[in-house]
């Protein structure tokens, strides 16, 4: 017998939603050391289900640590959608319903216990942000990229080049980043993500005192203007950081409080435990008392941070916010921001900083998608530290796809590494071979490729603030191996395959897998990280490779190639 104790599904979740207004993607998790003869789904309209079903074959698509995971789509006729399982087992078959697993089921009595998805509403099917499926994004962290506005006397204090502290200025603004578009523009990117450009005192500027105005050290509202405006010529989107969580002590609304205590109209704007403002008494982020919290369920809060994410899209243009600290903030204010955002810009992307599962905000109610740190955890353990193996990796990541729908993975922003982590090229010891391969990985995953400001170089650099040193520019004369090899990598994502394509992991013979899949055309990335050579068979046009040659993948290698015309069901 297998294991009956594995087999899960959830109705209306990641395991059964709806692609479009008639199409449903539906999927059994089982125990990965079980096998059926078959799968199927048992499926039909509610009203007369008891006497009309239809069956549909289920393929396993996805293997991780412990389960597989069986799916179909299916195109419906009657939205008003039940169905059960049918699992075969040593030719005898067996049911799975909201009762569990039987050897018998009764369809006369299916309204009781049959899973269904009642009804397809459009406004419940998640939309996808277009955009978002073969962009290639690079974070900036403004300081540390191009300087080119004179600066006040004594304002930098970190010579471009050195090693920077927590507490150093080297000078990095809005108008460093206009002279280097063409240049972002040649590497392929559609994307930048810019940490915090807003009125602060410190060099990172995630304590916003004036959410309203560029920082004078960056620029002003009229070279931010020019900034957006330029991106956009060149096919650029920007996309800026909300933070929201909290902000500057020297935010007018909190020095308020801290004047009048409780009779400030300002008050209940942050979490205070008193009647005034003493000794820490007040909720802020992390440890840093210099930056306090926001009440995000207070009325009024809402309406100024929502009113701050709509001027800037409103008056700028800009095109999404990537929500800092979003898992500390409320769900309830998520949604109101979603509802007026996407009605002001409705493919105005919005992207949390949530580091682990965050289905909860995945739901087409609150965030687009997250910073993939799960995807950038993956990678770490099979190409910097070696605890995954091929087919570990392979596992790793089939786990990580399955959690959310297709709609949001298709907008996750995925990255090795950015200004809160350590450099992935110091990861895995400076070893370029070895971050070539990763890359490779980010860029024909499904959703967007993130690059960290640097990558190209490639910058090292432990944590934070080893992580954001400045922007070495003699890549313009040197154009490095990495540089030009992103550049292949994002002429790759402009593959429709890549957009719209389903995507599969595995591994055979010490090697990784990654293909996606469209129509009858194959992507088919096969990555070696074994440290030794290997023969492979190339069975298309080679897209993109590195450390290949003759058939050959050579130590930490990795080909790309585009097979036409194959049978996806052979």
């Amino acid at each position: 017998m297998f294991n009956h104790k594995s087999i899960l599904h959830i109705q209306d979740s990641q395991y059964c939603y709806a692609l479009n207004e008639n199409t449903v993607k539906v999927t059994l998790r089982t125990d990965s050391d079980d096998t059926f003869d078959e799968v199927n789904l048992i499926y039909g309209n509610k009203y007369d289900y008891y006497l009309v079903r239809k069956k549909a074959v289920m393929k396993k698509t996805f293997t991780d640590a412990f389960y597989d995971y069986y799916t179909v789509t299916l195109k419906l006729d009657d939205v008003r959608f039940v169905y059960i399982f049918e699992l075969v087992h040593d030719g005898k078959p067996y049911y799975f319903s909201e009762d569990g697993l039987s050897e018998t089921y009764d369809f006369a009595f299916a309204y009781y216990n049959s899973f269904q998805l009642p009804y397809i509403n459009r406004i419940d099917v998640m939309p996808t942000v277009e955009w978002m499926k073969n962009a290639v994004f690079y974070e900036i962290f403004v300081d540390r990229f191009n300087s080119a506005d004179k600066k006040p006397e004594g304002y930098v204090t970190l010579k471009w080049g050195d090693k920077p502290t927590n507490k150093s200025f080297a000078g990095g603004d809005l108008r460093g980043i206009i002279k280097k578009l063409d240049y972002l523009k040649n590497l392929g990117v559609t994307a930048l993500y810019l940490t915090p450009i807003f009125t602060s005192v410190s060099n990172h500027k995630y304590d916003i005192s004036d959410y309203l105005k560029i920082d004078p050290a960056f620029g002003n509202e009229e070279t931010f203007k020019e900034l957006v405006e330029e991106a956009h010529k060149r096919g650029i989107k920007i996309v800026l950081d909300a933070v929201f969580n909290h902000c500057s002590e020297n935010l007018a609304q909190f020095k308020d409080v801290v004047e009048k205590g409780r009779d400030s109209e300002y008050y209940n704007w942050f979490v205070i435990r008193g009647d005034e403002i003493k000794d820490g008494n007040y909720e802020y982020f992390g440890v840093c008392k210099y930056m306090p919290k926001f009440n995000t369920s207070d009325e009024n809060v809402q309406k100024f941070l929502i009113g701050i994410a709509t001027h800037w899209i409103k008056n700028y243009g800009i095109d999404g916010w990537r929500l800092d600290v979003s898992d500390e903030v409320s769900h309830d204010f998520w949604r109101h921001f979603r509802e007026e955002v996407k009605r002001v810009k409705k493919d105005c992307v919005i992207l949390g900083e949530n580091w682990h599962d965050s289905y909860p905000y995945l739901k087409g109610d609150q965030f687009d998608g997250i910073m993939n740190y799960a995807l950038t955890k993956a990678c770490m353990d099979y190409f910097a530290n070696g605890s995954l193996d091929a087919e570990g990796f392979a596992k790793r990541l089939s786990g990580l796809y399955v959690r959310n729908t297709r709609q949001v993975n298709s907008m996750m922003l995925n990255l090795l590494d950015s200004h809160d982590t350590h450099r992935f090229y110091t990861l895995v010891n400076e070893n370029k071979d070895k971050l070539a391969c990763a890359l490779a990985v980010i860029y024909m995953h499904t959703g967007s490729a993130l690059i960290y400001y640097g990558t190209e170089v490639p910058l090292a650099g432990g944590y934070d603030p080893d992580c954001r040193r400045t922007m070495d520019w003699t890549i313009e004369k040197n154009h490095g191996v990495i540089s030009e090899l992103c550049k292949k990598l994002a002429s790759v994502r402009s593959d429709e395959i890549i957009a719209e394509g389903d995507i599969s992991f595995c591994s055979h013979d010490g090697l990784f897998v990654l293909e996606r899949r469209f129509n009858n055309d194959r992507l088919k990335l096969t990555v070696n990280d074994t440290g030794k050579p290997v023969k492979v068979n190339i069975e298309g046009e080679e897209l993109a490779s590195h450390n290949y040659c003759g058939g050959v993948l050579d130590k930490f290698a990795f080909v790309i190639e585009k097979i036409q015309k194959e049978d996806v069901d052979g």
